[in-house]
């Protein structure tokens, strides 16, 4: 089986080519490198079943694969929101040119959706079934409406050119691998910890979030590519909910830092709750978390430590 991961040095993609490799599958990753590192995928350089290409997938590109993982997009604010045009032309350029890909060789295209297509939602938690609340003229939209298109593409490519197609909806996910400069609260929160700085919280830190351990998403997602009764979306994420203000004490707790926490005003559109219900998930995938946000943050910080002492 050869598997073809867009984003393949990215965090996401460089462990779902480990899981895809350690199935004895092949992979070809293709990557631009904007947002994802050699150091993910040293280790693989030496596999015979792994080959790199540097190429960015706003451009086409033609290879032979029987199944497509399009992981390419950046997918922290700080980097979808440093060239919010390009961001968009991954999302939709990119997406456009591996569904053609997809068509031409016949194989099996799942895209790596995210929670951020339903916004700032007024349903709590989120099913598949809910269209999103999201500002179409935001500073996220360059990543939650190309996100929003990119499925729209999927589902057209399915019904007019019968294209087969998977698709799932990323919701926060950590782990080792985690970019320094990610800039999300799990990196953002373990980094001022362990170097003793003040922990920044926007707001009150009363909004909450779900925080998915990466082997646990790779799981599922890689459950979804398999999956021969329902193309999706499905939602993949952790339903244990948690509020920003318990997490850097938590973190804070894990650490043993002396970090105290500040708070700062809160982005704008930045999300109230973010929870996923994984029913279908579970129904359809027999699909479930398995690693604690406790078991997993102390492997989150170990990589962290040992990232900033090199």
């Amino acid at each position: 089986m050869i598997n073809l991961v867009t984003g393949a040095a990215g965090f996401l993609g460089s462990h779902l080519s480990d899981a895809l490799l350690a199935k004895g599958h092949q992979v070809i990753g293709l990557d631009n490198f904007f947002t994802g590192s050699k150091d993910n995928i040293r280790h693989l350089l030496a596999d015979s079943h792994f080959e790199i290409i540097r190429h960015d997938i706003i451009h086409p590109i033609l290879l032979e694969a029987n199944r497509i993982y399009n992981f390419a997009c950046p997918a922290s604010p700080i980097h979808y929101q440093f060239n919010p045009v390009k961001t968009i032309k991954t999302s939709v350029l990119g997406t456009i040119n591996m569904l053609g890909l997809a068509k031409r060789v016949k194989a099996r295209i799942l895209q790596a959706s995210t929670s951020e297509v339903y916004g700032d939602p007024e349903e709590h938690p989120q099913q598949e079934s809910y269209w999103g609340r999201v500002n179409p003229i935001g500073p996220r939209s360059c990543y939650d409406e190309g996100k929003r298109v990119a499925e729209s593409l999927f589902i057209n490519y399915q019904q007019q050119n019968h294209v087969d197609i998977r698709i799932v909806r990323i919701f926060n996910t950590y782990g080792p691998r985690m970019a320094l400069n990610d800039g999300r609260v799990v990196s953002n929160f373990i980094l001022q910890a362990l170097r003793g700085e003040p922990i920044t919280i926007f707001g009150k830190g009363e909004q909450t979030r779900s925080f998915c351990y990466v082997s646990d998403l790779i799981a599922g997602t890689m459950l979804m590519m398999e999956q021969n009764e329902f193309s999706g979306p499905v939602n993949l994420g952790n339903p244990e909910e948690i509020t920003v203000l318990e997490l850097a004490e938590l973190i804070v707790k894990l650490t043993a830092s002396k970090s105290r926490i500040v708070f700062k005003e809160l982005p704008v559109d930045d999300p109230v709750r973010r929870c996923p219900d994984i029913s279908l998930a579970r129904e359809k995938l027999h699909w479930q978390v398995r690693v604690s946000l406790r078991d997993g943050l102390p492997e989150t910080i170990a990589y962290f430590k040992k990232a900033i002492s090199v």
